[in-house]
C-alpha cells in the first residue's frame, strides 16, 4: 500500500467574507492537499496523467465508500497515452494500492503497429446498476504515437465497466452514435457526466466532421442496462466557430438546472439548461465585475457543495506567464448561478504552480460533505518547471 503523504491544511476559507457582498450566499470550505505519486524515473519522459476518481458507496472500510482512481501514462509526447491504470483506496484516501494495469484496459493491437487506446478517461458510479463506468476518447495511434484518422469514425467514445462484486473490468466498448457526418468525430472525453433519476446517463460530447473544422458541443442521453451504453438522443448543438470551436465540455446539476462549461482556444464558455438537453446560447466566462475570467485552451470542471456551485479552472493574470497556456495554478471559485459569473472574491488557489501545467484535472463527490479534485503536473522538463522543482506530482485535494 502507498503510505499517507504529508498534507497541507488550508482554511476554513472565505469565512471572513460577508455574504452581503453578493446576492448569492457564499459557502465556506476547507482544503487539504496530498501528493499520491511522483514521476518514478526522473530520466524518463513518462508522466502519470489524467488522474480522476469515483466513489463506490459502502464498499470501503467501516461502511465508507471505496474510491477508484483511473490514470494513465503520458508517453513522452503530446497526447500519446498508455493503456489505463487503476488505483484503489478503502480508507478514504489514507492509503492506496499501487497503480495496476488490467489487461482489459490496455491498448488493443490492430496490426501493422497500429494500437487503439482510450484516453481522457473519467470514471463514474452508476447506482441503478451498481456498476462503475469509465468513459473516454477512443484513439488510434501509429507506431510513432501519432493520432490517426485513417478510417471512418476513428475518433469516437469508448467505455469500460467495473463490477465491484466480481472485482473485474470489461474490455473497452464503443458508444455507437447515430448516422451523420457531424458525428464522424464524437468524443465524450475529460468530461464530467451525470446519472439521471431514470438511470440514463447524460454525456457531454464534442463533435464534428473531423479535426480540420471547429468542434461543437452537445449533450447526449444514453441508456445503460449494466452492460451497454446506448445512444438515445442528443440536444441542441452549441457552436462557436473560432479556431477549434467548443470542446471538452463538462456538466453538473444544481438547483434543478444543468450547467455546461466548454473549452475554446481563446476563452472558456458557459451555458445553462432546464432539461439537460437544450442549452442556452454559450457565453464567455467572466468574473462578477464583468472582466474576462482569462481561462482558455484547457478544461474547467464543476463542484457542488452545500448550496454553492463552484468552478475549477486555470487562467491568465496570476503572475504565471512562464507556464504553458497559463495552465497553473489551479483555482477554485464559487459561481453565481443566476448571472453565470465567477465570484472573484471567492477565488482560491487549490494547487500552486511550480512552472508545470495543471490543466487536466478532475472533480468527484466522495461523500455528502467532501469532494476531491485530482490533477497531475505536466511539462515538468521545461526549464521553468525544473527551476521550481516540479516532479510530476499527482495531487489529491479534499474540499470540505
Amino acid at each position: 500500500m502507498i503510505p499517507r503523504f504529508a498534507k497541507i491544511l488550508v482554511g476554513p476559507l472565505l469565512a471572513a467574507i460577508p455574504s452581503i457582498l453578493t446576492a448569492q450566499e457564499i459557502v465556506p470550505f476547507e482544503m487539504e492537499r496530498q501528493v499520491l505519486l511522483k514521476r518514478e524515473n526522473p530520466q524518463s519522459k513518462e508522466l502519470w496523467f489524467h488522474p480522476r476518481v469515483a466513489a463506490i458507496p459502502g464498499a470501503g472500510e467501516n461502511g465508507n465508500p471505496a474510491v477508484i482512481m483511473t490514470l494513465q501514462k503520458l508517453l513522452g509526447k503530446s497526447d500519446f497515452f498508455s493503456g489505463l491504470s487503476v488505483m484503489r483506496s478503502d480508507d478514504l484516501g489514507k492509503t492506496w494500492t499501487r497503480p495496476s494495469a488490467p489487461k482489459e484496459l490496455g491498448w488493443i493491437e490492430e496490426g501493422d503497429g497500429v494500437n487503439i487506446a482510450v484516453a481522457d478517461v473519467t470514471p463514474g458510479w452508476h447506482a441503478p446498476s451498481s456498476k462503475l463506468i469509465a468513459i473516454g476518447a477512443q484513439v488510434r495511434y501509429s507506431p510513432e504515437g501519432k493520432q490517426l484518422q485513417d478510417r471512418p469514425r476513428s475518433h469516437q467514445t469508448a467505455y469500460a465497466i467495473y463490477d465491484p462484486k466480481t472485482d473485474k473490468w470489461t474490455g473497452w466498448k464503443r458508444i455507437e452514435m447515430r448516422k451523420g457526418k457531424e458525428f464522424n468525430f464524437a468524443r465524450s472525453a475529460c468530461a464530467q457526466w451525470l446519472v439521471e433519476e431514470d438511470g440514463s446517463c447524460l454525456l457531454p460530447f464534442y463533435i464534428g466532421e473531423g479535426t480540420k473544422t471547429p468542434f461543437s458541443s452537445t449533450m447526449v442521453r444514453c441508456s445503460f442496462d449494466g452492460e451497454t451504453l446506448e445512444y438515445r438522443e442528443h440536444g441542441n448543438i452549441l457552436r462557436h466557430e473560432v479556431m477549434r470551436g467548443l470542446y471538452e465540455p463538462s456538466v453538473i446539476r444544481f438547483r434543478g438546472n444543468y450547467f455546461l462549461t466548454m473549452r475554446n482556444d481563446q476563452k472558456a464558455f458557459v451555458a445553462v439548461s432546464e432539461d439537460g438537453l437544450q442549452f442556452s446560447e454559450p457565453m464567455p466566462w467572466t468574473f462578477d465585475d464583468g472582466s474576462e475570467l482569462g481561462s482558455y485552451n484547457t478544461q474547467a470542471h464543476w463542484l457542488v457543495k452545500e448550496d454553492g456551485l463552484f468552478l475549477s479552472y486555470t487562467r491568465r493574470g496570476a503572475d504565471n506567464d512562464h507556464v504553458v497556456r497559463h495552465r497553473a495554478p489551479l483555482f477554485l471559485a464559487q459561481v453565481d448561478p443566476e448571472k453565470l459569473q465567477v465570484m472573484r472574491g471567492t477565488e482560491k488557489i487549490v494547487v500552486p504552480e511550480r512552472g508545470a501545467t495543471l490543466g487536466n484535472s478532475g472533480i468527484s463527490q466522495i461523500s455528502g460533505n467532501e469532494s476531491w479534485i485530482t490533477v497531475a503536473e505536466g511539462n515538468v522538463d521545461r526549464p521553468e518547471a525544473k527551476e521550481r522543482k516540479a516532479d510530476g506530482s499527482v495531487y489529491l485535494v479534499r474540499i470540505r
